[in-house]
């Protein structure tokens, strides 16, 4: 048979493959996100996400060494305090256990990159993410507190801040508060693009998180929009975003891939905990390769369009990506 293009030319052997490889990644892209929380001596297994694990921050630093080891050298910590209040202040308080984490963190890992939550909900009695009005979140007096946030973070060490709340206008007022204080030169990573999903169920188990009454859809998005999530994008950047993130990772790469057209900075996008429970589940009951998945899922969303890959696999994917297995 007479055919002059044969696209599996470029199949034949592990060599070639990789020379035309379209998809590449680093470590150097992958960040790992981490629950530190109150006490000493903690390393407490977190039931819904077998291999996770909340530290205090004297263990921690055994967690980051491992991390580093494996050329990850990004973390994002998210924070577990023992008290709550109405207004979320450990959120924001000079010895909070985000602020004293990162803190250490700098002192002892100087090379590694480190990266806050903003965010109300871990913090608050009720569960939501910003202060209340009845039973509505404040918009606008949450904005105050989500920068008074963020400036802690950074004050005590922080690389970059990453607002996870969903509250309008936040981009601009944490830029603003932080430009007023001498960090001009501190990103923000916007969760520009976060859904209301069922996918975060095992990170509320794990960070304590879940809303006392009702649910988040009147700040998180309706998973049903598309040119909602690019809206959004659009008007982050606007207000002095440097990196917009897509959240979850695996049902909406769809996503991933018209931010990356719609706008001018780095895309990331989180593989959240739901998507690390489902790959951990199915590959203990033997349905599915857990090697060969988390492969999978994380060369597709960088296929998307993603630069920047939050994920719980994070010391996974960097040791395939040294052995070839991905990247």
């Amino acid at each position: 048979m007479n055919m002059r293009i044969r696209p599996r030319r470029l199949r034949y052997g592990e060599t070639l493959r990789k020379m035309v490889r379209e998809t590449r990644v680093d470590p150097s892209s992958l960040i790992y996100p981490m629950f530190v929380k109150e006490g000493t001596g903690i390393v407490e297994e977190i039931p819904t996400m077998p291999g996770q694990y909340r530290y205090s921050i004297d263990t921690m630093e055994r967690k980051l060494e491992e991390l580093l080891d494996a050329g990850v050298s990004s973390v994002m910590f998210f924070g577990i305090p023992d008290h709550k209040d109405e207004v979320g202040s450990g959120a924001y308080a000079e010895d909070g256990i985000v602020q004293r984490a990162v803190r250490l963190a700098r002192r002892e890992f100087p090379e590694m990159y480190l990266i806050t939550d903003v965010c109300m909900c871990e913090y608050t009695s009720h569960g939501h993410c910003g202060v209340l009005c009845g039973h509505d979140v404040d918009n606008d007096a949450t904005l105050k507190l989500l920068a008074k946030s963020a400036l802690s973070h950074v004050q005590a060490g922080a690389d970059m801040v990453a607002p996870s709340d969903m509250m309008d206008g936040r981009v601009a007022a944490i830029r603003d508060i932080l430009d007023e204080n001498g960090y001009k030169n501190t990103p923000i990573m916007s969760y520009a693009v976060k859904y209301a999903s069922a996918f975060y169920g095992p990170f509320r188990d794990a960070a304590g998180s879940a809303p006392a009454f009702g649910d988040r859809k009147s700040y998180q998005m309706d998973y049903h929009n598309s040119r909602e999530g690019i809206k959004e994008a659009l008007l982050d950047v606007q207000e002095g975003a440097d990196i917009i993130m897509v959240k979850p990772a695996m049902s909406y790469l769809d996503m991933v891939a018209k931010i990356k057209e719609a706008v001018q900075v780095p895309v990331a996008s989180y593989s959240v905990s739901g998507e690390y429970a489902m790959i951990k589940a199915g590959a203990k009951l033997g349905y599915i390769d857990e090697e060969k998945i988390i492969c999978e899922t994380a060369a597709s969303a960088f296929r998307a369009g993603c630069d920047i890959y939050l994920t719980y696999f994070a010391k996974e994917i960097a040791q395939y990506m040294q052995e070839g297995k991905i990247g």
